[in-house]
């Protein structure tokens, strides 16, 4: 019980980094725009990049740690996260800090799923829930604490936003050296080069096109040439990466993980729970409009969502391991209906507003948190674990990513203000209506502690 605590607490403060520096982003935008003289359009590139090498490097990191352990392979993640935040730190202009942050992005594609992957072969079946629910709770605890830290270290500052995490990360390797427990190559077949070249682009092309829609102008923008051709070459590209991978020998993405009922919903549940945190996103936006306040003001307005998910991912992760998965996210899934449903009925009340969001909340604990990745760790066997878990990280950015352009497209079709988010709220809790008939598909308790005393074995 000592040592499994020990290895918690390395993978805790490890996510929290990663989740830190997502949180404390904001405020270092306009200080680094006025730094290096920058435009508009091309701040916002210190996102998309970091979106693009994170999305690239999380199937990448998860295979080679389920290929060569979990240690190497999350050390590898930490350490790369804490060149990046060194480069931009030392950067001497825009675009060197451009290269840190892809550098950061790529070292924390590999954080989470590893060490979802980590708690997989360390803790018993019993105690999965609510280890996953602790490290999903990191998240909230983050938004909670970021924007504070983040302040302060503003007022020395810039820099100091990236600084902190070397200490952070140093302090994290050297305790993961000792604690996390080693293992060895599983697999001595070729690496799946050709299968993690056609996802790279496969990703990056879909990346890039989704994120250069005009949401105010949808369907002209889907026409432009930065827009259609990427799109299409991603999706285009989804069938070629199916033929590689069936005969690949260890490939990147086991086409095994698509192949039965409870994988697949999984896998669809974590693109619908990117749609729903892109909905969280636009709160503010709701709030500037309907109630007059600062957008500062506005985003201490989601303080009660931030607290609701940092009590419901860890009480997710205990729920799962006394009353099993299906059950839990039945319920997460009305919540954020519920939640969205009622931001549209009242748009313009503010008991409305904080009661949506505290639904919300709730409600994406059971998505974003332990369940579906207790699902994963369940349903793959040990080796495929990492792979596994960087699948569900996939289809929620996916998810998030076309949520952006969605939501932003209704909001403009109805003319924006109070009106045109309600309407992107309602399509959201039409979307999780639908989250919610698919999870009632999972399995029972029953099934899934079968499933347990029984693992699932892939051929490889």
């Amino acid at each position: 019980m000592q040592s499994q605590n020990r290895v918690l607490a390395v993978l805790f403060f490890g996510v929290l980094m990663a989740a830190l520096d997502v949180a404390i982003i904001g405020p270092a935008l306009p200080a680094i725009q006025t730094a290096f003289q920058v435009s508009d359009r091309a701040i916002p590139w210190l996102f998309t990049i970091y979106v693009l090498t994170n999305l690239v490097s999380t199937p990448l990191m998860a295979k080679l740690s389920d290929r060569v352990g979990r240690r190497t392979a999350y050390l590898a993640s930490i350490g790369l996260f804490a060149l990046g935040s060194l480069i931009v730190v030392l950067s001497p202009n825009f675009g060197v800090v451009l290269v840190g942050r892809a550098i950061q992005g790529f070292g924390a594609g590999g954080v989470f799923p590893v060490a979802s992957a980590v708690i997989g072969d360390t803790f018993p079946p019993d105690r999965r829930g609510r280890t996953l629910g602790l490290i999903g709770a990191v998240w909230g605890l983050a938004f909670i604490i970021g924007p504070i830290i983040g302040g302060l270290l503003l007022l020395l500052s810039w820099h100091w936003l990236f600084a902190i995490n070397i200490p952070i990360a140093l302090a994290v390797m050297a305790a993961g050296a000792t604690i996390l427990p080693a293992t060895h190559m599983t697999k001595q077949s070729a690496f799946d080069w050709g299968g993690m070249a056609i996802l790279a682009l496969l990703l990056s092309s879909l990346v890039f096109g989704l994120n250069q829609i005009d949401s105010a102008n949808f369907a002209q923008s889907l026409a432009a040439v930065d827009v259609w051709p990427f799109l299409l070459l991603g999706l285009g590209l989804v069938p070629v990466l199916g033929k590689i991978e069936s005969h690949a020998i260890d490939p990147i993405i086991q086409p095994q993980l698509f192949g039965s009922r409870q994988l697949l919903l999984a896998n669809a549940l974590s693109f619908g729970a990117g749609l729903g945190e892109v909905g969280v996103l636009f709160l503010p936006a709701l709030a500037v409009a309907s109630f007059a306040v600062s957008e500062s003001q506005a985003s201490f307005m989601l303080l009660p969502l931030v607290i609701a998910l940092s009590i419901g991912s860890p009480l997710a992760g205990r729920l799962l391991d006394s009353i099993g998965s299906r059950v839990v996210i039945v319920g997460g899934t009305l919540l954020l209906a519920a939640g969205m449903l009622v931001l549209w009925l009242v748009p313009g009340a503010l008991s409305g507003f904080y009661i949506g969001s505290i639904l919300i909340g709730f409600g994406l604990a059971s998505l974003l948190g332990a369940p579906l990745r207790y699902i994963m760790i369940n349903e793959t066997p040990a080796q495929n674990r990492a792979a596994s878990q960087a699948l569900l990280t996939i289809f929620t950015s996916i998810g998030q990513l076309v949520s952006a352009a969605l939501i932003g497209a209704v909001v403009a079709s109805v003319g924006g203000s109070v009106a045109g988010y309600a309407a992107a709220y309602l399509t959201i809790g039409l979307i999780a209506l639908v989250l919610v008939i698919l999870s009632f598909g999972l399995k029972g308790r029953a099934a899934e502690i079968a499933t347990q005393q029984h693992p699932v074995e892939i051929a490889s």
